[in-house]
């Protein structure tokens, strides 16, 4: 696990905000993805069409030309953004023994269609096994979550949150008020204007950001989206967070609310 600067990963309780990527990679093709950037910067370009597991950490070996001693380098991207499962890293979070809020797989969508079910079911029991800690999630594929519910292979659920991510009002939201799990949006980057964040239920947390980086099409999106995203968070009565990405845009309205 690493510290993080994620400012939605760390709550107002003060716990010190962690990530912790069991799965890296991902399959959608997202043009404005800065895991994608991360994973193929460092990663080894090694080619593969297939998902991988690790059992141990991908280590290189060199030998230093001068001194003729051997260097050990840990590459956590060998396959660079294509899904693979760390099962090395499954005992991470239970070596903290204070509890602290986690983001799982920052850098891959862990309900997604490809990933398979016991690699979830593994990260589950995990999170059970050191229950100390808040975990957070997020998916592009909430359909996921009652799929895996429904099969009984999400068991654990006391300091779990289900995350859906958004861009754009047709993308689909799952809230799951009728079950065990707290719920929470976060829509980033922020692509169309929302004139209807949720219809009916409203979920118990929403973070809203903006594309960062220097994309040539990024969106800057206008500042009444985001009013209004807050102006129904507000009648709803749910907490919501603007990210520093909208600092300056939103001014003396930008707010960050925490639901802990």
């Amino acid at each position: 696990m690493n510290k993080t600067k994620i400012d939605w990963v760390k709550g107002t309780d003060n716990k010190q905000g962690y990530t912790w990527n069991p799965v890296t990679g991902c399959l959608y093709g997202c043009e404005y993805c800065y895991a994608k950037r991360i994973a193929n910067r460092f990663g080894l370009h090694q080619e593969t069409n297939k998902i991988k597991v690790l059992e141990e950490r991908y280590v290189i070996e060199n030998n230093c030309i001068i001194t003729g001693e051997k260097t050990i380098i840990s590459n956590p991207y060998p396959y660079d953004f294509t899904p693979t499962f760390h099962k090395y890293r499954l005992d991470e979070p239970s070596k903290k023994t204070k509890g602290v809020n986690i983001f799982v797989c920052s850098m891959a969508d862990l309900f997604a269609d490809w990933i398979p079910d016991e690699w979830i079911k593994e990260v589950f029991e995990t999170c059970k096994r050191a229950s100390q800690h808040r975990y957070l999630f997020l998916t592009k594929n909430p359909d996921r979550y009652i799929d895996l519910y429904e099969k009984k292979l999400l068991p654990y659920k006391e300091n779990i949150w289900l995350g859906t991510t958004a861009t754009m009002p047709t993308d689909e939201f799952v809230f799951f008020r009728d079950t065990p799990y707290k719920s929470f949006i976060s829509i980033e980057p922020v692509l169309e204007p929302f004139g209807e964040l949720a219809k009916g239920e409203m979920p118990q947390w929403v973070i809203v950001g903006v594309e960062t980086g220097n994309r040539k099409d990024k969106v800057i999106p206008k500042k009444e989206w985001i009013l209004s995203i807050k102006e129904q968070c507000k009648g709803a009565g749910v907490p919501i967070f603007m990210k520093e990405s909208l600092r300056e845009l939103m001014s003396d309205e930008f707010i960050q609310e925490f639901p802990w």
